[in-house]
This record gives C-alpha cells, structure tokens and sequence, in this order.
C-alpha cells in the first residue's frame, strides 16, 4: 500500500504542474488567481520530501508506514502551500492519515475509503457543506460512491474508479452553483458559470489515484500469470 501511495503523490505532482495553468485561471475567475501555483509547489516539495525520506524502520507495519507517510505530506502541504489550498489539503492528508493508522480492515480498498471518509471532515475548517461550490463537491460525492463500490465487492481499482468518476461529475455540477463559502462568495451571483478549482484539483488527484490503481491491478495481474 505504502509503495502505491508513493507512486500515486509522485504522479500527482507531475500531473498538478501541467493542469497549474488551467488550475490557476480557473482560479482567476472566482478566486485568489494562485491555486494551481499553489499546488504546483506543495506537491513539488512532496516530491522532494520523498527523495529525501528514509525506508521506514524493520517491522513498521505497512499501514502504519502508509499513514505516517501521508502525514509527512499533510505536514508538507500546511507548510509549504498558501492561501486555503495548503490547510485544506493538509489537513485532508492528515485526516486521511489518522483513519488508515486506525483502520480494521487491512485491505488496501477499505483504506482508501476511511481515508477518503476522514478526508471529508476538512468540511468543519471552514464550515461548509457539500452544495457551497467547493472541494467538498468533488470529495463528498468520491467518498459515497467509494463507500458503494467497496460494499459491492471492488477492489482498490474499482473502488478509486468510482471516486475518480463521482469527484468528476462533482466537479463539474460547481459551475451553475452560487458560491456561499469561500474568495468565490464575495462575488455573489457573478460565481455563477465558473468551475470550482478545488473541486476540480480535488477530482484531478482523485484521476491520478485511480489511474496509479489500475496501474498496479494490471502489474500485480501480469506477475502472477
């Protein structure tokens, strides 16, 4: 788990620097005009946290090892990324974090989703809820389809594919939305017709997931035929 973790943070960030531009117009229209720059420096300075980290000790259990390194890029995130985005996302990871070290069940599917779930309780930083033209748009809807995927019997692949496909949909119902919380809400009506940029980098991150799953669906697949 700990090594698809690894494997999914590194190609977010290489996906977040070439969606930055996008991200931060996006942002231009209803925003501060910094997300996508924001994101771009917090997932470029996990990378190089990750170059730098050590192998974890002999004996760390792999969920524990899974959620201290999602707690290092939490930590990596409040630090290094302004604006909203960097507690935000930072307490997400952290949150996330808290709920894999806490998890019963060890499947790598049931992480993800108690993950996703911890993650949705960013919603008491700023007091908002799902409907307010926010990440929460994409993350809400990810986490309940996750949920549904994972009581019908998917896998970490189908599982991270129906939260790739809810946060998408999510993403994409911000635009007619009326922003109430957020740099968006002092524009009042005029927040209408624009796409929410944290719910779309929340979605973005969420692809990346479910592409890096499949990835290792068909891998461990190919190794054992």
């Amino acid at each position: 788990m700990q090594d698809g973790v690894i494997a999914w943070l590194r190609a977010a960030a290489g996906r977040v620097h070439e969606q930055a531009p996008s991200l931060t117009a996006l942002d231009q229209a209803i925003g501060d005009g910094d997300h996508g720059i924001n994101l771009d420096r917090g997932f470029g300075a996990i990378v190089a946290m990750l170059d730098e980290r050590p192998a974890p000790e002999d004996g760390t259990g792999d969920a524990a090892a899974t959620a201290d390194l999602l707690r290092q890029a939490g930590k990596t995130l409040i630090s290094k990324v302004g604006g909203a985005s960097g507690p935000l996302y930072g307490t997400a990871f952290l949150r996330g974090a808290g709920a894999i070290a806490a998890a019963t069940d060890p499947t790598a599917g049931a992480a993800f989703v108690a993950a996703l779930e911890a993650a949705g309780g960013i919603s008491a930083l700023g007091k908002s809820a799902e409907g307010e033209k926010t990440m929460l748009d994409a993350l809400f809807p990810a986490a309940r389809a996750a949920r549904s995927a994972l009581d019908g019997g998917g896998n970490l692949a189908a599982v991270t594919a129906a939260a790739r496909d809810a946060a998408a949909a999510g993403a994409e119902a911000t635009i007619p939305m009326l922003a109430t919380k957020g740099r968006a809400s002092y524009l009042g009506e005029r927040s209408v017709g624009h796409q929410d940029p944290g719910a779309t980098s929340s979605a973005l991150l969420l692809a990346v997931l479910a592409e890096t799953a499949a990835a290792g669906t068909s891998d461990a697949a190919a190794a054992t035929a």
